[in-house]
């Protein structure tokens, strides 16, 4: 007969695996009556703790440490606080070590930190070069989840957990189309797989439409780039529906169209994604894309805890990128187009 499973002790304590784990771990994040009883059961089931996997919990477990790039971005921000909100449950103290830079010796620096198990559980936000370099840089003993674009990064044995953006994208797209416009374009962040999920969703709809898609306008991650990458858009008379990479971008379109004599959204209808705090109030309120990053730090913390236990863990069920529809998108040609549309760099 097979030994008892901390799942089975979990199962009929009528409590979670977590819980389990945490009474054997003397956590103080369990009411003395719960941890009575999952004792008793411990007992009733004759349960003994594999030694090995007690032996890394008391090394690994006591911590959980995030490499990330970026801290004030912010995919990056409420990614964090998610994962501080989760472990703060787990009774779990969270370490941050940022990525200097993409460069061979910081990634190998960032690498090295997490290999002593003081490091504890490790997470990597992977949404760009430098995390997907220290992701596939990282000592093949240290347990560790990353957050990554939708679909993941190939080549990468690692658990990777992600929103998948997608389908919110070609949603956005398709409401743009429904709204008149001829065509959508796309002023993009940048993309550590190449194939991220943004841009491939409008990419979709406008391949189920039969549009032929625009280039894309590449931007960075700050204002300014997105401001200077999207001028020429601003100006174009053609241009009358663009979704945004996310609301920083959607912000500095919306200025250069306010420079360009461009009205939102009597002449141009802008998408963004992220739903930032505030965008519901801005003039015009932005249509956008709500991601959940507080729940993807939570799902990390989830992942990491049972890599770091050897336990099996099943896909975390995600809320899905929700369309938010506000002032900011409208039907194509609402308002007279001006005869004369200002060039900011002719003046």
């Amino acid at each position: 007969m097979s030994q008892p499973s901390i799942r089975d002790v979990a199962a009929m304590a009528g409590v979670s695996y977590q819980t389990v784990s945490r009474v054997l771990n003397d956590s103080p994040r369990v009411r003395p009556e719960t941890r009575q009883h999952v004792l008793d059961v411990i007992d009733r089931l004759g349960y003994r703790p594999n030694r090995a996997a007690r032996a890394l919990n008391l090394g690994r477990a006591g911590a959980v440490t995030v490499l990330t790039s970026d801290t004030v971005l912010y995919g990056y921000a409420r990614l964090l606080q998610g994962i501080e909100e989760a472990a703060r449950v787990e009774g779990l103290p969270v370490g941050i070590r940022v990525i200097e830079s993409g460069s061979p010796a910081d990634v190998r620096s960032a690498a090295d930190y997490v290999g002593d198990a003081s490091a504890g559980g490790v997470i990597v936000v992977a949404f760009d070069p430098a995390g997907a370099a220290v992701l596939r840089a990282l000592p093949g003993d240290v347990p560790a989840v990353a957050a990554t674009e939708a679909g993941g990064l190939t080549g990468v044995a690692r658990r990777m957990i992600y929103l998948d953006e997608r389908p919110a994208a070609r949603e956005a797209t398709r409401h743009l189309l429904s709204l008149g416009h001829r065509t959508v374009h796309h002023v993009a962040i940048p993309s550590e797989t190449g194939t991220m999920g943004r841009q491939a969703g409008w990419r979709d709809a406008l391949a189920e439409a039969g549009i032929p898609a625009p280039p894309v306008v590449a931007a960075g991650w700050d204002v300014t780039s997105a401001f200077h990458a999207s001028r020429d858009l601003a100006t174009n008379p053609s241009v009358t529906a663009i979704l945004c990479g996310n609301d920083d971008i959607a912000l500095a379109v919306r200025r250069a169209l306010h420079e360009a004599g461009r009205d939102v959204p009597g002449d141009v209808s802008i998408v963004g994604f992220d739903d930032v705090p505030g965008c519901a109030y801005w003039t015009p309120a932005l249509t956008t894309v709500r991601m959940n990053f507080v729940g993807l730090g939570h799902a990390c913390v989830a992942a990491v805890a049972a890599e770091i236990h050897g336990l099996p863990h099943a896909d975390p069920v995600l809320e899905e990128p929700q369309l938010i529809i506000r002032e900011s998108s409208g039907a194509a040609g609402q308002r007279a187009r001006r005869t004369t549309i200002r060039n900011p760099r002719s003046q």
